[in-house]
């Protein structure tokens, strides 16, 4: 007959066993975490927001830029930096995707992010990672809001091109396609206007919304819900037939830092890309209450946009033994 110390002693030891797989279990799953960093690279961060800071000197738009380019890579197939990949044998870059070409930007300071960490942690932090980090804290530097970034991602050996054109929100696509395009992705209405934010800072090309200026839909017309003064404004800067690559602000307000001015622009009907102003139109929808809530309240749009940040940096990440941990963010190891 078992004494009661031998039953206590197996009953211990098999609670340790369990303990001891539960922990395994957990670490090939490989979910993220804010420190994953924190014995193998726990400087990152500062490595991160001193290359930034450095761009930021001669580029004023590379906050929105990084941050940007970390949205599209999530929307893709997952945050996994699959947009970084250039093109090889074997690979079509999602830089040449439609929605990517001539627009997303920021790719050398990546490399240069990428360069100083591996100096730092050789082998040891993922390009994906560094998206995630380079995004927020672009957004915090611009005055905008801080949030704890997920950490633990692992690259992508693919790119998806042809995913990366029908998937990726388009400056004319109208709310339904919007919503359904966040849907696909598990993010739901308050997401895609929070996110929409990131508008408050950053460029567009006359090429992208120039058709609402004279021939909207096919009219003849410009887009009749342009505040008339702001529509002025844009016709002296993109004249039909000029240059589709001269710049806009995407906030004419504060075209450089990041706060809820994008909001209340949209309330006067100054949002330059369609898919701006189909937030706010003139008929009843669900997103007329959250513009309106974030228009009259900076730090309400503060706090949902670091949780839709948080919410769309977890869009399928590789974990664990996934990928890889690439040492050039443009290509494969």
């Amino acid at each position: 007959m078992m004494s009661s110390s031998s039953s206590t002693s197996l009953t211990v030891a098999a609670a340790l066993l369990l303990l001891c797989v539960s922990m395994m279990i957990s670490g090939s799953t490989g979910q993220l975490s804010a420190n994953y960093y924190g014995h193998t690279c726990s400087t990152v961060a500062t490595i991160v927001q001193n290359q930034i800071q450095t761009a930021l000197q001669t580029d004023p738009r590379i906050g929105a830029s990084l941050l940007r380019l970390h949205f599209h890579d999530c929307f893709i197939q997952g945050c996994d930096a699959s947009i970084l990949l250039d093109d090889s044998a074997t690979i079509q870059s999602e830089k040449n995707a439609i929605p990517n070409i001539n627009s997303v930007r920021g790719y050398e300071v990546i490399d240069n992010i990428k360069s100083a960490v591996e100096s730092a942690c050789p082998g040891v932090v993922s390009c994906a990672d560094i998206l995630a980090l380079a995004a927020e804290i672009g957004v915090n530097l611009a005055g905008g809001p801080s949030w704890t970034v997920q950490l633990g991602r692992r690259d992508s050996t693919t790119a998806n091109q042809s995913l990366a054109n029908t998937t990726m929100p388009a400056p004319n696509d109208s709310l339904t396609d919007l919503k359904s395009k966040f849907s696909d992705r598990n993010m739901n209405t308050n997401d895609l206007v929070t996110l929409s934010g990131a508008h408050t800072f950053g460029r567009a090309r006359c090429l992208s919304f120039s058709y609402r200026l004279y021939n909207f839909n096919g009219t003849g017309n410009p887009d009749p819900t342009l505040n008339t003064t702001y529509l002025q404004t844009l016709q002296q800067l993109c004249p039909q037939g000029g240059n589709g690559s001269v710049l806009a602000n995407l906030d004419p307000t504060t075209s450089n830092g990041f706060d809820y001015h994008y909001y209340s622009n949209l309330q006067l009907n100054q949002g330059l890309l369609q898919s701006d102003q189909e937030l706010f139109p003139t008929s009843n929808a669900d997103t007329i209450s959250i513009v309106n809530g974030y228009s009259r309240d900076n730090n309400s749009f503060f706090n949902s946009f670091g949780q839709s940040m948080i919410k769309m940096g977890n869009l399928s990440p590789l974990t664990g033994s996934q990928g890889e941990i690439r040492l050039n963010c443009r290509q494969v190891n």
